[in-house]
């Protein structure tokens, strides 16, 4: 198990992790700074010139979920591992590999009042020459930021008036009550190529449905990995009734928009990624929509302006080349994202 220690600098998250060590038997204090140490030693300095925190790395972020996998081998557990998170993509990237290794997190806010917090910044300060001082003040307004979802993932403990030791008691008591389970689904990486499914469904405003998943970063199209000997169709029916409550009809057959073909880009093994028109839904339709709490956070209809700001770069392309297949009536042949052909304007599937 991973007790997540999570809070702003100066709410007593590393103080309160080496008290814990003594209140829960197995315990072992694993501290994500070192990875990122480690990476500011080995990566090039032109890397590191692009980022302004290591959690910006991808290779951060992986080492973290595979080096507590690693430890998990050696040691009874849990891990305790104070780090402050305060990008969902980042909690939802790292909280769904740790669900895809099935290892449970408990995700705990060490909160204080930013008087609070700004005194013990400066008192730390004070002891190590001021150089972490204009760090720490500096992500005070990002943790505000971050405040509503943490607060609503995440149990929360006061820390304003509490000792190093009165913080960890609490903490004891808490995770012996189970407070702070992430409710995440467990979905497995997989280890070979695979082919999904998704399936665009639109209002009567011909806005796009797309989904906010809790196991991985950005939003998404409803759907998912197709099983062996699943048709991608089926496949793509059957998640939009897993995720959504929705079962659509489907018998004369889904119209395909687009085959894409993702070429691996390690430790990813790409695949193939098909996207099915599955129509407009009524007003109804729409308002009775389900959300399992362990595989999506939320849903929403939008333009294709407004896709930009959710969906990552490969996914947007692929969802814009959806679109003009669906006003053209013809599929799209696509590879890594991007049509094929010798004008760039997409070879279309008759």
């Amino acid at each position: 198990m991973i007790v997540w220690l999570n809070g702003a600098f100066g709410a007593g998250k590393t103080t309160a992790a080496y008290e814990l060590l003594d209140l829960l038997p197995g315990s072992t204090l694993y501290d994500p700074e070192v990875i990122g140490a480690e990476l500011r030693w080995m990566l090039p300095k032109e890397r590191l010139a692009q980022i302004t925190d290591f959690q910006d790395l991808r290779s951060w972020r992986r080492l973290v979920v595979d080096t507590a996998a690693a430890l998990l081998n050696e040691v009874p557990g849990p891990l305790i591992t104070p780090m402050t998170l305060l990008r969902r993509e980042y909690r939802d990237e790292m909280f769904g590999a740790f669900a895809a290794r099935r290892i449970p997190v408990r995700h705990l806010l060490l909160h204080a009042e930013e008087a609070v917090l700004r005194e013990r910044i400066d008192t730390r300060a004070a002891a190590d020459g001021g150089a972490t001082r204009s760090w720490c003040l500096s992500h005070l307004g990002p943790y505000r930021e971050a405040l509503p979802w943490i607060t609503a993932e995440a149990h929360t403990i006061d820390t304003t008036h509490l000792t190093p030791r009165g913080t960890a008691r609490r903490l004891a008591e808490v995770i012996s009550a189970g407070e702070g389970a992430v409710d995440i689904v467990q979905t497995p990486e997989p280890t070979a190529e695979t082919v999904a499914a998704g399936i665009l469904l639109f209002d009567d405003r011909d806005r796009v449905l797309l989904v906010d998943p809790t196991y991985k970063p950005g939003w998404e199209f409803p759907g998912g990995v197709v099983e062996q000997g699943e048709a991608p169709s089926a496949a793509g029916l059957r998640e939009v009734f897993e995720e959504l409550g929705l079962r659509l009809a489907g018998e004369g057959g889904l119209a395909l928009l687009v085959v894409d073909w993702e070429p691996p880009h390690p430790p990813g093994f790409g695949g193939m990624r098909l996207l099915f028109d599955g129509g407009r839904l009524a007003a109804g339709e729409a308002a009775a929509l389900l959300l399992p709490s362990a595989e999506l956070r939320g849903w929403r209809f939008v333009t294709e302006e407004e896709a930009a700001e959710l969906l990552p770069p490969v996914r947007l392309e692929r969802l814009r080349c959806a679109l003009r297949a669906r006003r053209a009536g013809h599929p799209l042949y696509l590879e890594g994202g991007v049509p094929t052909g010798a004008t760039g304007s997409g070879r279309l599937l008759r």
